[in-house]
């Protein structure tokens, strides 16, 4: 016999099986590694074992039938050498490679799940707590006694278990994410953050439904924390509802590539007349939008809980994550007073895809070494610290007041001198967190006052500018409780925040807020009684478009007339600005006091369609921020400037400023120095204080950034002088009745020459 038939034949049938299926299984743990990262055995080798047990399967008939003796020695020395091959297939190579040719073949394009008996998932409502997960405590998690000779082995477990709770108590709090107490309930349960339907990363294109009851319904309202519009019949209604309401119902998402999905959040429908929304749903996944699998429990289709009511967002982790393009929430039931509406948002991770066109296009990336997560209260103060001891000689935190529950109101002031006010230099404002459910204000602020910080120990020029020209105030938080707690008791902190408003002499201030990509002006309140909203200009109304127009024409998307609408109204067409009362009137704002009994001229920013959004978006609504916050803060320097003074060089206090042809007036601060915003032209300004004489003068405000120097000197007026003599040496005015007699007397003089 032939020496390489006498080798081949020496080798068993059982032996050759056990080499082919150790081979299969390293190339197949290789293959998962480079798919998802998993190590083989996890959820997303089961398709895999299905093929290599179809292939063994084959090869077992194939060697049944017709035995090795009646294999050639040529067939079996190539099918040695293509084991040897498989077995050492190329791990040097690129990785991606082996992703593209997984997802090319037909017979892997299934779900990757794992169907695993779980717990059933419980309601899980809404709450913006902040407070973090409990802490176990010292001596409770081991009853035993350790050897002194692990005890320092024990002192550094603790240290990083130490570290891990920290972590933790920065953790995203999304305005879906549930409470830190049922967060302990599965710990080791994944979760991803959200995909973007609230925020628009989700474009309506990818939103798709079974049925639309009409367009205003249709599956692009179908977004977490949409608002509708006032009327029933509107174009932009609060959710997408079903056309039939039955359990072959659906929503879909289209991911545009492969996604690690763990959790889906869901709202009934938002509207002030209908009650409607969803009260159990199952989820299913595909990669092909065809050939769709329900997520397990078991062997059942597993259900989730949904809503009880149509407002508060309910959140459900998937008991495994798992990896599609696309996915379907399932409507099985409903309030039985109404009929299929859902507002909702998809968790999910992206699997990495170097090749993914559609991702590199919109990726937004920051470079910015900043600390982008959410802070609760004491992490903020302890960050303005930081800030602070970083920064010692331009910083300086001060508190205005205190909240309902007794929490401080901590401002970071920025100034080349902290703590005095400069004459001359003007003051600017930031405010943010005016609600408690409102904290991208808050996080843009905390960003800000790192960014100026370091920038200025760069030696950023205009970053110095600004801190040399400017007495900068910013107020992260002015509703600290209701932040924390998640409920509004606003009394004390307005009462504090008028104080300080009245206290420094502000000239500019945005107030920082979320829900919309809009920048208000005043008026907004209307002035025509019995009218609910229109059109109310203040008389600087030419100078709050200028400023309004300043934020939003330097935000990434405010202006952007290809974007999404956040709610109800297209704001890009007005070039992402609107007069507040023409928006939706509110008696008593921050904006309409501050222009009424202060020199401040003070507008809203909403700065985001996402009140809350998640942690790991804060880098990109930095992005779409940061230029607008410094461009805005720099419209300080616009207008004219100066100083009132008397006669012997002193600065006039609370002398009144005011500017031919608009009817609005400011006064002179404690040193007699004065800001007074205004568009490029020429003003004939006037100067005048109580017993004093009147001053004008014409000024003219250019086009280059810089306010123009403007001062006045005025002199006392006669009736002033004598009546400062009179007091200086204590003497009183004549009397009127011995004048009137002294008149009587010299017209009858007059009377008897004639």
């Amino acid at each position: 016999m032939d020496p390489l038939a006498l080798l081949l034949s020496s080798v068993t049938w059982s032996a050759l099986r056990e080499l082919c299926e150790l081979s299969v299984l390293e190339w197949e743990g290789r293959a998962i590694r480079a798919v998802d990262g998993t190590q083989p055995g996890s959820s997303s080798t089961l398709l895999w074992r299905r093929h290599q047990d179809s292939q063994l399967e084959i090869i077992s008939r194939v060697m049944t039938r017709q035995r090795l003796s009646l294999f050639t020695p040529l067939a079996l020395l190539g099918l040695l050498v293509g084991l040897a091959n498989l077995n050492c297939c190329s791990a040097s190579e690129d990785e991606d490679y082996y992703m593209q040719e997984l997802l090319s073949r037909e017979q892997y394009n299934q779900v990757q799940v794992v169907e695993k008996p779980v717990a059933s998932i419980p309601d899980r409502h809404e709450h913006r707590s902040q407070n973090p997960a409990k802490k176990v405590p010292k001596g409770k998690a081991d009853s035993s006694r350790q050897p002194d000779k692990t005890t320092a082995d024990a002192k550094s477990v603790k240290t990083a278990n130490k570290k891990a709770e920290k972590n933790k108590k920065g953790a995203l709090k999304t305005p879906n994410s549930v409470s830190e107490g049922d967060r302990q309930d599965n710990p080791l349960k994944e979760e991803c953050p959200p995909m973007g339907l609230e925020t628009l990363k989700i474009d309506d294109f990818q939103l798709h439904a079974s049925t639309t009851k009409r367009y205003g319904l249709g599956a692009h309202r179908g977004r977490l924390n949409i608002q509708a519009g006032l009327y029933e019949d509107d174009l932009y209604d609060g959710a997408w509802c079903a056309g039939r309401d039955d359990p072959l119902q659906w929503f879909e998402v289209d991911a545009r590539r492969l996604t690690k999905f763990t959790g889906v959040v869901t709202q009934g429908r938002s509207s002030l007349w209908s009650s409607d929304w969803v009260t159990s749903y199952k989820v299913m996944v595909s990669n092909d939008s065809h050939t769709w699998i329900t997520l397990k429990n078991g062997s059942e289709d597993l259900i989730f809980s949904a809503n009880r009511e149509k407002e508060i967002p309910v959140r459900n982790i998937f008991p495994t994550p798992v990896v599609a393009r696309y996915i379907r929430v399932n409507p099985r039931s409903w309030f039985s007073s109404g009929s299929i509406c859902m507002r909702v948002e998809i968790l999910g991770c992206p699997m990495p895809d170097p090749n993914n066109y559609y991702h590199r296009r919109n990726e937004v990336i920051t470079t910015d070494d900043l600390d982008f997560r959410h802070h609760s209260y004491k992490e903020m103060r302890q960050l303005m610290k930081v800030v602070n001891e970083m920064c010692p000689n331009v910083t300086r935190i001060y508190n205005i007041g205190k909240s309902h529950s007794g929490l401080k109101l901590y401002a970071i002031e920025i100034s080349d001198n902290p703590g005095e006010h400069e004459v001359g230099e003007p003051e600017f404002r930031y405010t943010a967190g005016s609600h408690g459910n409102e904290v991208l204000g808050r996080e843009l602020l905390l960003l800000l006052m790192q960014f100026m910080c370091l920038e200025y120990l760069s030696g950023n020029q205009r970053i110095r500018h600004l801190v040399e020209e400017t007495r900068i105030h910013l107020l992260p938080s002015v509703n600290p409780d209701g932040y924390e707690k998640a409920f509004e008791v606003v009394a004390v902190e307005t009462r504090a925040l008028i104080t300080w408003m009245e206290k420094m002499p502000f000239v500019l201030g945005g107030n920082i807020q979320g829900g919309e990509l809009v920048v208000t002006f005043p008026y907004d309140k209307t002035r025509t009684q019995g009218v609910a909203r229109g059109p109310t200009p203040t008389p600087d109304d030419h100078v709050f478009r200028w400023l309004a127009f300043s934020y939003a024409s330097t935000h990434r998307l405010m202006t952007d007339a290809n974007r999404r609408v956040c709610h109800t109204e297209d704001f890009a067409k007005e070039d992402g600005t609107i007069n507040g009362a023409s928006w939706h009137t509110a008696a008593g704002s921050m904006n309409d006091f501050s222009y009424l009994h202060t020199n401040c001229f003070e507008l809203s920013m909403y700065v985001g369609c996402d009140k809350f959004p998640h942690e790991s978006e804060l880098p990109e609504e930095w992005e779409n921020n940061r230029e607008s916050l410094l461009v805005f803060m720099e419209q300080v320097h616009r207008g004219i400037k100066g100083v009132v003074r008397d006669l012997q060089g002193r600065g006039i206090a609370n002398a009144i400023v005011s500017v031919e042809g608009i009817s609005h007036d400011i006064r002179t601060a404690a040193d007699g120095d004065y800001w007074r915003l205004l568009n490029p032209g020429e003003y004939k300004v006037t100067a005048r204080a109580e017993g004093y004489s009147i001053s004008s003068k014409k000024c003219e405000v250019g086009y280059e950034m810089g306010a123009t120097r403007c001062d006045f000197t005025i002199g006392r007026t006669n009736l002033s002088r004598i009546k400062e003599i009179m007091e200086k040496f204590n003497k009183q005015p004549i009397k009127m009745p011995l004048r009137q007699l002294q008149a009587r007397r010299s017209r009858e003089r007059r009377l008897g020459t004639q």
